[in-house]
């Protein structure tokens, strides 16, 4: 048998069609052409794939795809959208335009950066491309308004913040095609983990396959995905995959957008194709949802992308994720012409309506006030009523709670300010020069939920303020002590941090870094009371 013919039956698993995105070419040296054995070779210097990377992840934390901007602008012209799905759009324009500043990144988390590279057999780098790529990253987050996320497990149970970002998840792999043979292809995403922690993934059987079952089985798993991600959401539906780590690859390119012109229909090969009769029917689902734009609507997803790949006969694997209002993703590429970025939005603010649009008869909440009139306040006031927040809040999320909580088993209080104070879960992205604060939004408040109950026995929490739905145990523990969660605008960190916080100071923790326990003071922090002290919950309603 002839190992180098071809294979019979053998066909190109994602069929891409001619690239739509434009791209701009980048002032970056170091590319070149050299001849050996009669045939031409891309020659790159790491030098131009760090420079590479250094814009590209300097533009995602700024810059958004005008695409995904004029969605938003949509949710603002369509009648049928709810009052709150457009004052959420609203409000992630105005966010988007602070971002695009570039002192001011769009999300404060600014996301574990991954690369995803398709590397022609004909290109040579004279190093270690992932080396390469790691320096340029690095340096934009050392550089930049941008917060270090990755944790390095020192032991089992001991961690510790690397203080660079990095490590960088870096996959590399051989171009498919001959007519690749001579370029670089990559795709930079900055992917936090707010909207990491909303992939999941199913092993199924075939007996999914039936448009009823498949479309009950995502009536229910919908549900799951939940606001804390802060919607509206890219979703990505994968089902099948030739393992399980096949179908949720697919899942992540294809909330990138990345799969979009994949061919409609599949074929006897096995190749990937994109359903959209079924994404049609998934958006409409999602829409009926009521869910909405984090606070009640038509908006909790933008669009759908629904991938259908071959599996083994025994194995049905169905994966699904989304990409949020962070919708931070770009493509780059290297060849003989140079160094290319795709053009993303630099000017956003031309997405803005003539008129400001508000979210109605808001509830001013003086929070410079006891917490026992704090309270008094919020109990007048039925769930689903916008708020403003002004005054003093104590900031303190998963670290900060962990070591409380260890106080609490040990017989130690609380510390008066988180008793005295509505606490908001978050942690910030760097200051600004001349800025009271850096982009500084809500953290998923169900990661706290754990905490609840015994911090509001203890007399404290309250009061307190993040993004998404809570467990009904946060239900029970506000109906029991008289406590409020409310929700605000997920997305939307550098307006909170440029246009809402008026000072920020250490309280505790120090050594934490931005896991720190901080005090902030705020002006008119727009929020939803989505729990309250008689045990409603809006999001149950939905």
């Amino acid at each position: 048998m002839d190992m180098h013919g071809d294979v019979g039956g053998y066909a190109p698993l994602f069929q891409l069609g001619p690239e739509t995105r434009p791209f701009r070419r980048l002032e970056i040296d170091g590319v070149g052409t050299a001849s050996l054995g009669g045939r031409d070779f891309l020659t790159v210097a790491p030098e131009a794939i760090s420079a590479l990377a250094v814009t590209a992840f300097t533009d995602l934390a700024h810059r958004l795809r005008p695409d995904h901007l004029q969605q938003l602008r949509s949710i603002l012209d369509d009648p049928e959208a709810s009052a709150n799905d457009r004052f959420v759009a609203l409000e992630l324009l105005k966010n988007a335009v602070i971002a695009a500043g570039g002192a001011f990144p769009m999300c404060q988390d600014t996301g574990t950066a991954i690369v995803v590279a398709k590397k022609g057999q004909r290109v040579l780098v004279d190093g270690d491309d992932a080396a390469a790529l790691s320096a340029g990253i690095g340096s934009v987050y050392a550089s930049r308004n941008l917060r270090f996320s990755q944790l390095a497990p020192l032991s089992m149970f001991e961690e510790r913040n690397t203080d660079t970002n990095l490590p960088a998840q870096i996959d590399i792999e051989a171009a498919s095609s001959a007519a690749a043979a001579n370029g670089y292809e990559f795709l930079f995403i900055a992917k936090g983990g707010g909207s990491a922690n909303k992939t999941f993934f199913f092993q199924e059987t075939g007996r999914i396959l039936s448009p009823e079952r498949l479309v009950g089985f995502f009536d229910e798993k919908l549900r799951t995905l939940g606001t804390t991600a802060c919607p509206p959401y890219h979703l990505a539906i994968v089902i099948g995959g030739l393992s399980a780590e096949h179908c949720l690859k697919t899942v992540k390119l294809a909330s990138c957008r990345y799969l979009d012109t994949l061919p409609e229909t599949g074929d006897a090969t096995g190749r990937a194709f994109r359903d959209r009769a079924m994404e049609e029917e998934i958006l409409e689902l999602t829409r009926r949802l009521a869910i909405g734009a984090q606070f009640g609507g038509k908006y909790f997803c933008h669009d759908v992308r629904v991938i259908r790949l071959p599996r083994h006969n025994a194995s049905m694997p169905v994966g699904m994720g989304v990409s949020c209002s962070a919708d931070r993703q770009v493509k780059g590429r290297i060849n003989a012409e140079g160094v290319f970025l795709e053009q993303l939005e630099t000017d956003p603010a031309r997405y803005l309506p003539d008129i400001d649009v508000d979210i109605g008869a808001a509830v001013p909440v003086d929070l410079t006030r006891p917490m026992d009139e704090i309270r008094a306040t919020l109990s007048g006031h039925a769930v689903a009523t916008p708020v403003l927040l002004s005054g003093p809040m104590i900031v303190a999320r998963d670290l900060v709670h962990a070591e409380l909580s260890r106080r609490l088993a040990a017989g130690e209080p609380l510390p008066a300010s988180v008793r005295d104070h509505p606490i908001y879960y978050a942690g910030p992205a760097k200051t600004p020069e001349g800025h009271a604060s850096g982009s500084f939004g809500p953290t998923t408040a169900a990661r706290m939920d754990p905490y609840v109950p015994e911090f509001q026995a203890a007399g404290g929490s309250l009061v307190t303020l993040a993004k998404g739905n809570r467990a009904r145990a946060v239900v029970e523990s506000c109906r029991a002590h008289g406590g409020f969660y409310l929700a605000t605008i997920g997305g939307a960190a550098a307006r909170v941090g440029r246009d809402m916080i008026t000072a920020v100071e250490t309280v505790d923790f120090e050594e934490l870094g931005m896991e720190a326990m901080w005090r902030i003071t705020v002006r008119d922090v727009p929020a939803f009371i989505v729990i309250d002290d008689k045990g409603n919950d809006f999001y149950a309603r939905r």
